[in-house]
C-alpha cells in the first residue's frame, strides 16, 4: 500500500508533497496501514512515556502532573517550569543536576529545556536505585540501559535488536520498525507504571506539549486517547482498548502529520477531521493555501 500524501498547495500549485507512513496495531496484528509497517523510525521524544514507567513504578508519591510532566516534551512556560520543579523537589532532585543543556530560544536554564521533565524523572529513578545521578545520560550508565531493555521489552523485542543514538538532549534514544512503536503503544497501559502514567497524560494534555502541539490536541479531540510525537515528523499514540498508532513522515517534516492523522483516521474509523487541512497564510495573516491530502 502507498504511503499517504499530504500536499502543500498555494493557490492551485502544489509547492510540495509528504509521504507519510503509517501503521495501526491490535493485539499484535496490523489492523492498519499505509507504506511501509516495517520502516526504521528513531522513536526519539516519542519514548519519553516508555522511559517514564521506571518513575512510575519507583515512586508511589507522585500526582497526575509528576508523571505527565516527566512524559512531556513541554513549551518552556511558567505551568511546565513549575510542573518539573515540583517533580524535583519531591523526589530530591536539584535544578543543578539536570544535564539536558540549554534550548536555543529559551532561557539559558536546564529547567526551560523541552526534555527536562523526562531529566527530573531519570535523576528521580537513580537516586532510589541507588544509582550514582553523575553522568546518568550516558550510554554506559546502569539507567540507560535499563530504559534500553524497557524500550525493548514494550515493543517485544530482544535489546540488542534495538539501534541506539544519542538524542538531542545526550540521553539514549532508541530506534524501532514503525510496527513494533505502533505495538509499543498499543501495550503500554498494561505495562507495570502504565496506567498511572496514561491517565496522567489524558489529564493533563497541555502538559505533555504545550497549547496547539498536536500531540496535546490529538488527546484534546480523542478523548481516552494518549499521544505523544517525536522529532523528525514521529506520532505515536494508542487509545483505551489498546489500538497503537504510529505515523513517520519520510522527509522529518511534522507540518505534514494532522493531515495525515485525518487520512489515516478515516480508515480507522476515528474522526479526526479537523486535522484535514491546515492554512498556509501569507505575511498580511490572509490565507493563500492550505496543506491536506493530496
Amino acid at each position: 500500500m502507498e504511503p499517504l500524501s499530504v500536499a502543500v498547495r498555494r493557490g492551485e500549485i502544489v509547492e510540495s508533497v509528504h509521504r507519510v507512513h503509517a501503521v495501526a496495531v491490535k493485539d499484535g496484528a496490523i489492523v492498519g496501514e499505509a507504506g511501509d509497517p516495517g520502516l526504521p523510525a528513531s522513536l526519539r521524544s516519542s519514548a519519553k512515556p516508555i522511559q517514564a514507567l521506571l518513575l512510575a513504578r519507583a515512586r508511589e508519591n507522585l500526582d497526575t502532573n509528576d508523571l505527565a510532566i516527566a512524559a512531556a516534551s513541554h513549551y518552556g512556560t511558567p505551568m511546565h517550569v513549575d510542573a518539573v520543579r515540583e517533580l524535583l523537589r519531591k523526589t530530591g532532585g536539584r535544578e543543578e543536576e539536570l544535564d539536558c543543556g540549554l534550548q536555543e530560544g529559551r532561557p539559558p536554564e536546564p529547567v526551560y529545556h523541552n526534555c527536562s521533565g523526562k531529566h527530573a524523572a531519570m535523576i528521580a529513578v537513580c537516586r532510589e536505585r541507588g544509582w550514582p545521578v553523575e553522568g546518568y545520560r550516558r550510554a554506559d550508565h546502569p539507567l540507560q540501559q535499563a530504559l534500553h531493555e524497557e524500550v525493548a521489552g514494550a515493543a517485544e523485542l530482544d535489546k540488542d535488536d534495538v539501534e541506539t543514538a544519542i538524542d538531542g538532549c545526550g540521553v539514549v534514544c532508541f530506534a524501532l520498525p514503525l510496527e513494533r512503536a505502533a505495538r509499543a503503544f498499543s501495550r503500554f497501559e498494561g505495562r507495570d507504571g502504565g496506567g498511572p502514567i496514561a491517565a496522567a497524560m489524558r489529564a493533563r494534555p497541555e502538559l505533555i506539549g504545550g497549547e496547539g502541539a498536536t500531540d496535546t490536541e490529538l488527546m484534546r479531540t480523542l478523548p481516552g486517547w494518549i499521544a505523544k510525537g517525536g522529532a523528525e515528523g514521529l506520532m505515536c499514540a494508542a487509545s483505551s482498548d489498546g489500538v497503537g498508532v504510529a505515523l513517520k513522515s519520510a522527509d522529518g517534516n511534522s507540518r505534514a502529520l494532522r493531515p495525515a492523522l485525518a487520512a489515516f483516521g478515516e480508515l480507522l474509523g476515528v474522526d479526526l477531521s479537523r486535522f484535514a487541512e491546515l492554512p498556509v497564510e501569507n505575511s498580511h495573516n490572509e490565507r493563500v493555501g492550505a496543506l491536506g491530502k493530496l
